[in-house]
C-alpha cells in the first residue's frame, strides 16, 4: 500500500554541543539519530508503545535501508524539525519519507525501510495486526 498524500508526523529537535562535528555543523549521522526519535515520536503518537510491543507481542522495529541527502548544514542551538511520512505498507515492513527543516529550509531528507522482527530470532515477523490496523487507517486518511 502506497500513499503520498498520509499525514506527516513533526519532531522539534535542539541541536546541542554532542550533536556537532569539529566545523561546527551537524555531524552527518546524528540525522539518523533524530529522524529515529522522529518515528518513535510518530508511533507514540499513534498509542504504540514500543516497549510493550516487545515484551507483548515480542515484536521490534529494526532498519534495514535508508537513503539520505544532506542538503545544507545545521548548527549548534538551532531548532530543526523532523517531518515522519509512511510511504509503503508491508506485511512486515514500514517505510518512511523523513526530512529535516530549519525555518522551512531542507537540511536533509531520506527514506527508512523498517522491518518488524521476532524479538528472540530477529527474523522477520508480520506487524501486530492492532498495529496493522492502526497503520492503514492513517494511510487511508
Amino acid at each position: 500500500m502506497t500513499d503520498s498524500s498520509a499525514p506527516t508526523s513533526t519532531l522539534d529537535v535542539r541541536v546541542y554541543y554532542e550533536d556537532t562535528d569539529a566545523g561546527g555543523v551537524v555531524f552527518y549521522a546524528n540525522y539518523l539519530k533524530f529522524m529515529e526519535r522522529g518515528r518513535t515520536e510518530w508511533l507514540r503518537r499513534l498509542g504504540v508503545d514500543q516497549s510493550d510491543l516487545a515484551v507483548r507481542a515480542r515484536r521490534v522495529f529494526v532498519v534495514t535501508g535508508l537513503d539520505m541527502a544532506y542538503r545544507r548544514p545545521a548548527r549548534l542551538d538551532d531548532l530543526i524539525t523532523i517531518h515522519s511520512r509512511v510511504t509503503r505498507l508491508g506485511r512486515a515492513s514500514i517505510h518512511f519519507a523523513q526530512h529535516a527543516t530549519r525555518g522551512g529550509e531542507l537540511l536533509a531528507q531520506g527514506n527508512i525501510q523498517i522491518c518488524c522482527v521476532d524479538a528472540q530470532t530477529l527474523r522477520p515477523a508480520p506487524l501486530p495486526d492492532e498495529l496493522r490496523t492502526k497503520l492503514e487507517s492513517i494511510l487511508l486518511e
